[in-house]
């Protein structure tokens, strides 16, 4: 059974993740380049390593968990090297396509396996455990992995070969961020027109305009207790990762030539909404989209 674990990346999403591994009996060797993510991570039981390398070093399995395809890049260069020989790299980023299939050959052409598994589920999921990954790679590798990634979740799918789990994240926060943007404009609609926020709940949650986006991340306080809403919009899934998200989905259209009208928009949207409010919660475009139109009203 795969027991030694390296994980790089201890942000606000893989902090929580290396810690449900170390509470699940894994050795679990952690490294990032802020101090005090290092000792935090040794607080939960983690080896810190001083180098992305040390944590590479006599593992089984090594998980990134980084903030764009450059990086993974860069960060796999010094790894590659250091790892023993069939050392299973995971990388949770999430990244473009193209640098997916990139680091995965990179991997491949060292000696080693390789796996992309982005992630689904902010980080309320990675403290819960209950994310959900999207993995590409070989079937044998998804295998090794899955008793690893089913620590860290609670749902993981084998969607295909190698860059097809970053297909898929791309794909769903696309459609997470136009139905965000859709739902928002209908409740400043509604807002405008005499509705009240939890009417329109009661209403919509079980009719045609039903959406996760609604039910489960409700973008004005009330409705839904849970929601960054009732918490100041706190994330949660931040604008500038929601950006980044679109714009990756914006390029792909592009790239595979679909008329996606809809997922450019939104990328703009987001994008311009991340100039002013990247930290916020993405829930919080509601609050953009009603400082507009009151802008407009007073024009």
């Amino acid at each position: 059974m795969t027991k030694r674990i390296g994980f790089l990346g201890l942000g606000h999403m893989g902090a929580p993740m290396a810690a449900n591994l170390v509470r699940a009996g894994y050795d679990v060797v952690a490294f990032d380049p802020v101090p005090a993510a290092r000792e935090r991570a040794a607080a939960d039981g983690a080896t810190a390593a001083e180098t992305a390398a040390a944590a590479a070093t006599g593992r089984d399995v090594v998980i990134t968990m980084l903030p764009n395809g450059a990086l993974v890049l860069d960060v796999y260069a010094e790894l590659l090297p250091a790892a023993e020989p069939g050392t299973l790299f995971v990388d949770c980023s999430t990244i473009d396509v193209a640098d997916a299939k990139e680091a995965a050959a990179r991997a491949v052409s060292a000696g080693h396996r390789a796996l992309d598994a982005p992630v689904s589920g902010g980080v309320a999921g990675a403290t819960a455990g209950t994310l959900t990954f999207m993995v590409g790679g070989e079937a044998a590798d998804f295998d090794t992995a899955r008793p690893v990634l089913d620590v860290m979740g609670g749902k993981v799918v084998h969607c295909g070969a190698a860059g097809v789990g970053q297909a898929a994240k791309i794909c769903n926060n696309m459609l997470l961020g136009i139905s965000m943007i859709g739902l928002s404009e209908a409740l400043v609609l509604g807002e405008q027109l005499g509705l009240s926020h939890q009417s329109f709940f009661d209403v919509v949650s079980t009719a045609s305009g039903q959406s996760w986006a609604l039910t489960s991340y409700c973008p004005v306080p009330g409705p839904v207790p849970a929601s960054p809403a009732n918490n100041d919009y706190q994330p949660g899934f931040a604008t500038a990762l929601m950006s980044k998200d679109l714009t990756l989905a914006a390029n792909a259209l592009r790239a595979n030539g679909v008329d996606g009208q809809l997922g450019a928009l939104a990328a703009a949207v987001y994008a311009r909404f991340a100039e002013t409010d990247a930290h916020r919660d993405f829930s919080a475009i509601v609050t953009d989209i009603r400082a507009r139109s009151e802008e407009e009203n007073a024009g």
